[in-house]
């Protein structure tokens, strides 16, 4: 199928981005990289009357670091993620991330505020937002406003941008000494989406101790969310085989997935389990190099 008739614009400004916005109303669509919002045009179920691409956008691509925060632009590519040192050497958990997005095609052409925009439940960037605890900076005709990731994201392929805003940048806070993180999922085959996918983040003392943990699942509920009765299994606790599989078994205890044409209900829980140990493992071989 081809997508209905609309009207493209490509502005050279956020604000004239905002403002095309702002003028058509819920009949418009912001493109940042397409991977997402084309297809639904194609197959007709997405049909705006106003596209408005923001490729032409300056000082949207970029990926910054400072001693308190890691900023990336909105308009950043997965592929200038997987690519990055600094990334590579900080925050590994987003390297695994971008690595498991799509094909080399899909991760040259999407964007990370395109990904975390769209909200699909099985998209691969929204756990791993919520195990680092990121910010989104959304530019709006009434100026700027600060979001947290957990309160981004409201439901299946929705979040608290209204029609007149664009998220504009990403801001992760900078580590803390002994953490470490790591990004895994099951899909039914390389670049699809996730049928199980897990983000961890955990912060060890010099006493070996586990001090904070974060732990997101992925895949089997309407919306990414962190499993508390994981968290809670390896928080406090010297990281030894027995609270990795508690952990393992707290965050199987915490979905309530669906079936669907991937997989069934019963496999997403029980792959939930397996994959929940070995992302803690994956981060834990990260501690000892």
């Amino acid at each position: 199928m081809t997508p209905k008739d609309f009207e493209y614009f490509v502005p050279s400004s956020v604000n004239e981005a905002i403002s095309l916005l702002s003028k058509y109303g819920d009949e418009a669509k912001a493109l940042a990289g397409g991977q997402s919002l084309l297809l639904l045009m194609k197959l007709r179920l997405a049909e705006p009357k106003y596209l408005v691409d923001l490729k032409k956008i300056q000082g949207l691509s970029y990926i910054k670091e400072d001693s308190e925060v890691l900023s990336i632009g909105a308009m950043t590519r997965h592929a200038d993620i997987e690519s990055s040192d600094i990334i590579a050497r900080k925050w590994p958990i987003l390297f695994d991330t971008a690595k498991a997005i799509g094909h080399t095609q899909i991760r040259n052409r999407g964007t990370i505020g395109g990904s975390l925009c769209h909200a699909d439940p099985s998209a691969d960037w929204l756990p791993a937002m919520l195990v680092q605890d990121a910010e989104f900076i959304v530019s709006g005709k009434d100026g700027t406003r600060s979001v947290n990731a957990h309160e981004f994201f409201i439901g299946a392929f929705s979040t608290v941008l209204n029609s007149q805003e664009l998220m504009t940048e990403i801001r992760i806070p900078s580590p803390k000494n002994g953490t470490v993180g790591s990004y895994l999922k099951l899909s039914m085959g390389p670049g699809d989406f996730a049928i199980v996918s897990v983000a961890i983040q955990m912060t060890f003392g010099d006493d070996d101790i586990c001090q904070d943990v974060a732990l997101a699942l992925g895949g089997v509920n309407e919306m990414p969310f962190r499993s508390a009765e994981a968290e809670d299994a390896l928080r406090g606790k010297h990281i030894d085989g027995n609270a990795v599989l508690a952990a393992a078994e707290g965050a199987f205890k915490s979905v309530s997935p669906i079936s669907d044409l991937r997989a069934s209900a019963d496999y997403r829980k029980r792959m939930t389990r397996v994959f929940t140990k070995r992302a803690i493992e994956q981060a834990l071989k990260r501690k000892k190099q």
